[in-house]
């Protein structure tokens, strides 16, 4: 059978752009009933932002917001307050990422939700914890990263272009969006012990410093030491007293760096990324493979902290070694005597690769008309007994009917709060 871990369980989602997108939509591939809530007339705000054609939502939205329903919803007027009340009534989680306060000032706290549905989990994303001197910060994906300490430590140490750099992978959004789900399932689980729905806050901030903490553990090094040796500085450069940029390295003890290859005058992911580990059985196999041998005997190299002293001197070899190989040659070169090596990959290449769609990794979402099949990334882990599918995202206020009427609302009812611009704009009055 294909049991879907989250069949049953009722989602409303206020969230919208990112980090609460990201949360609902994996609920939403678990098997979760999502309802999302958007503003009439207008929706989430991805729906219009970079957008390829003016007359259809982006891939932005498309990309976070597959399987859900979406009802066009005004929870400020007094009809949408009523039925936004109705549908906490029967959920399971509440999730919102408004600004702080918005849900306090719209009556919808985590206190007035419990109250609503003490079996209720209320979810809230918010930039940074409450204790934070930056709790009033708008914040975006870069605020979380600058002030996580991703940014800091990310980027070259020297040269024209040594300032710090966020990452390009979401680490302030969709990071948070999967921390967000981890609360969120374990306050299910929770729930069947208690009984009681919880309070789950997550930060920003707080998901982007978890992926930060091997920086927090070279802080603690640097405290006690005053240099870092896995860092391409040591030894022949003085540090300050916090953590620096240190380019390409692997962030651990073993000695990796990024290696051009043939190609890349003209191609800017012609590279491809090799580690030395630290082992002695494991050096003497990569200098096999190399054909490094004489490595094998020079104390200058023969052992991994020499290797950290003279770590400059094996990347300018191994550079000259790369240089006139493809990178997917070097990884058929290197992988078979055990040296951890990969090509760096453009995001063409990943979405070309057709063994990643597998029903998990990269998945084709029919959305039909004029927009068709797109390309997201799926469900990142796998069960062995359970396989999601994969929809197509809402129009704006799609569901609508759908779900006033599962709340048991009249047709005649629908129609009023049509009119009276609790489900869709009011119309605009002719200028006189």
């Amino acid at each position: 059978m294909n049991y879907a871990p989250l069949q049953g369980i009722k989602v409303v989602d206020f969230t919208n752009v990112q980090s609460g997108p990201s949360c609902t939509q994996l609920l939403a591939w678990l098997g979760a009933d999502v309802i999302k809530i958007e503003r009439p007339g207008t929706g989430d705000a991805t729906r219009n932002e970079l957008q390829f054609d003016p007359n259809e939502p982006s891939y932005y939205f498309l990309q976070l917001n597959s399987d859900k329903k979406s009802l066009a919803l005004d929870a400020a007027t007094p009809d949408g307050k009523e039925i936004l009340t109705k549908l906490i009534q029967q959920a399971d989680i509440f999730i919102e990422n408004l600004h702080p306060g918005a849900m306090d000032k719209l009556g919808f706290s985590w206190d007035a939700v419990h109250k609503l549905n003490p079996r209720c989990i209320y979810g809230t994303i918010k930039g940074f914890p409450t204790s934070s001197r930056f709790a009033d910060l708008k914040a975006y994906e870069p605020v979380a990263q600058v002030t996580a300490g991703a940014a800091s430590t990310t980027g070259w140490w020297e040269g024209d272009n040594a300032v710090p750099t966020q990452s390009g992978a979401a680490l302030g959004d969709s990071n948070t969006g999967m921390h967000m789900t981890i609360g969120l399932l374990a306050a299910l689980m929770q729930r069947e012990k208690t009984g009681e729905g919880v309070y789950v806050y997550q930060s920003m901030h707080n998901a982007c410093l978890n992926l930060c903490r091997i920086k927090t553990r070279d802080q603690l090094t640097l405290e006690k030491l005053g240099y870092l040796t896995q860092f391409p500085q040591y030894p022949n450069e003085k540090f300050g007293d916090f953590v620096p940029r240190s380019g390409n390295q692997e962030g651990s003890g073993v000695l990796g760096w990024t290696y051009k290859c043939k190609g890349w005058e003209t191609d800017p992911n012609a590279y491809a990324y090799i580690i030395f580990q630290r082992g002695a059985k494991d050096f003497e196999k990569a200098c096999q493979a190399f054909g490094f041998e004489d490595w094998l005997s020079n104390p200058d190299f023969n052992t991994a902290d020499a290797r950290d002293r003279h770590k400059q001197e094996i990347y300018a070899r191994v550079q000259a070694w790369a240089i006139d190989k493809d990178k997917m040659e070097i990884v058929k070169l290197l992988a078979p005597a055990g040296v951890p090596c990969a090509p760096v990959l453009s995001t063409k290449e990943i979405m070309d690769d057709q063994s990643l769609y597998d029903g998990n990794t990269l998945v084709k979402i029919n959305q039909g008309g004029n927009i068709g099949e797109f390309v997201t990334v799926g469900v990142p882990f796998t069960f062995s007994n359970y396989q999601p599918t994969y929809g197509p995202c809402p129009t704006l206020g799609g569901n609508t009917e759908e779900v006033l009427a599962a709340l048991g609302y009249s047709a005649d009812d629908i129609a009023k709060f049509k009119a009276n611009g609790t489900t869709a704009p009011m119309p605009k009055t002719a200028a006189k």
